[in-house]
């Protein structure tokens, strides 16, 4: 695939993962298409191929940090707060614990 293939691949995988990670959050979508959008222009004009491989790399080592680790949380009341976590974040159902577990 070619350089400029694997950019614009990287630049719509941003997207996509943005719109999935802050679903029904107009001030968070906004700021993340205005951010990506200001990274890729800023880098536009790079010419070396190493450079343009370690930013690709960066983008997607981004986007994987948003789709695991970033959970939306939303103010209802004073203090409370509603976690909305998607659905690839729940992984068990085990409740927490301040002790440690009992080795069987």
């Amino acid at each position: 695939m070619g350089t400029r293939l694997k950019v614009l691949n990287a630049f719509k995988t941003l997207h996509r993962t943005r719109m999935a990670v802050f679903k029904d959050d107009e001030g968070a979508l906004l700021a993340a298409r205005l951010k990506i959008n200001e990274e890729f222009k800023k880098n536009k004009n790079e010419t070396s191929e190493e450079n343009i491989q370690k930013m690709i790399k960066m983008g997607s080592d981004v986007e994987i940090v948003l789709r695991e680790s970033v959970v939306q949380v939303e103010h209802i009341g004073h203090e409370r707060l509603l976690l909305r976590p998607r659905e690839n974040l729940l992984l068990e159902n085990v409740p927490y614990s301040d002790a440690p577990r009992k080795k069987s």
